[in-house]
């Protein structure tokens, strides 16, 4: 009963209230410069590639737009702006996580328009965003994508559900990769996200109504086979993200979260398996750059913090899982590029991010909440 009624939960706050072209580039090689370029403390060399900023989708069905918050050094957060992305929304729950994501360098930001089944792409410079072009996402409904040099991956949850990868040119022009769309494990699956693994030889996408796991080789020319799936350790795989290590920790929004290790040759492991948050419905996911740290986003209204070992094991920073209280219904989580500050979305009563800075034991310190997006708002990213 309580496994149903978290699940009820995460339901209810993830899908009601959880051209120019240039040659492929390696994503696996892409990698290894993604990761020198992210050993940069923004903070202490005062910039860094992209601007300081927290970004989430309104997704409005007369027309989607991502709105803009710059990011103070001390990590607290003013708005500034929205801009079009030239697609439609859909005004409701995506049940997904990546709705929104940035280029590795912070200089592309790419959206979901999950209610016109396009991809944006948006240029990010000093004086703000540029839309820069708007593509077919390869299916319908659009829920989830990511990126690795210049290779993009799109999750279109509609229909039978699939995954399609494209370029993108040095103009921020998507064009599809031939022969690279994928199915899922089947029809109905319930997707919530896809990712590239740090390498960038592998893709990940979960699938709530399945409870698997499904990995994909991606080889050099970008384009991915298989998949081959995989059971969850914890029902409703949702959201999930890396260590740099290749751990995968997982949110289930059965109420608890797992952890994997990806092998080289992207066999998934599990290391820790269900361990219980105690909050209900932990949806959305994410580990800090160093890897001592993951989060989950508790649809319920709280995030849950866990300390990583270095073989990937996972276990509650505070016994009963509420790190932060947030009050209502969130809908998803990010963390600012040096891992200093954690960015929490909260999509009820007053429709909000809230901004907490990452103390060294784990533990999240308070820096307040910045208030005025409109019901619907899904998906966040930040810089």
């Amino acid at each position: 009963m309580t496994k149903h009624l978290a699940l009820l939960a995460c339901v209810a706050a993830a899908l009601a209230a959880c051209e120019h072209d240039r040659s492929i580039t390696d994503p696996a090689a892409m990698a290894v410069e993604a990761s020198r370029q992210a050993q940069r403390d923004d903070d202490s060399r005062g910039g860094s590639d992209g601007p300081r900023a927290v970004y989430t989708l309104t997704n409005q069905v007369g027309g989607n737009a991502v709105a803009v918050f710059k990011r103070a050094a001390d990590g607290t957060l003013t708005a500034a702006g929205t801009i079009a992305t030239g697609g439609a929304g859909t005004g409701a729950g995506l049940g997904s996580q990546g709705a929104i994501a940035l280029s590795d360098d912070g200089r592309w930001l790419f959206a979901v328009n999950a209610g016109s089944n396009e991809v944006s792409a948006l240029r990010v410079g000093p004086s703000g965003l540029t839309l820069t072009s708007r593509t077919a996402s390869g299916g319908t409904l659009p829920i989830s994508l990511t990126v690795r040099g210049n290779v993009l991956y799109v999750l279109n949850a509609g229909g039978t559900g699939n995954i399609t990868g494209f370029t993108v040119g040095e103009d921020g022009r998507l064009r599809a990769i031939a022969g690279s769309t994928r199915s899922l494990s089947g029809s109905a699956v319930g997707p919530a996200q896809v990712a590239f693994s740090p390498d960038g030889r592998s893709l990940i996408v979960t699938e709530k109504n399945t409870n698997l796991i499904d990995v994909y080789s991606v080889g050099r020319n970008g384009i991915a086979s298989g998949p081959a799936s995989v059971a969850s350790a914890g029902a409703t795989p949702f959201g999930f993200a890396f260590g740099p290590r290749g751990d995968v920790f997982v949110s289930e929004a059965s109420g608890s979260a797992s952890s994997y290790d990806l092998g080289r040759r992207g066999g998934l492991r599990v290391v820790s398996g269900v361990v219980l948050t105690h909050q209900g419905a932990p949806c959305w996911a994410v580990v800090t750059e160093d890897g001592r740290f993951g989060y989950t986003g508790n649809g319920a209204g709280s995030v849950s913090a866990f300390a990583i070992a270095a073989n990937g094991a996972i276990s509650l920073v505070d016994a009963d899982g509420g790190t932060a209280v947030i009050g209502s219904a969130v809908n998803d989580i990010a963390l600012s590029h040096n891992s200093r500050y954690l960015y929490v979305l909260q999509t009820s009563g007053a429709q909000a991010i809230h901004a907490f800075r990452i103390q060294a034991d784990g533990h999240l310190a308070a820096l307040g909440a910045i208030a005025g997006l409109p019901a619907g708002t899904r998906g966040l990213a930040a810089f």
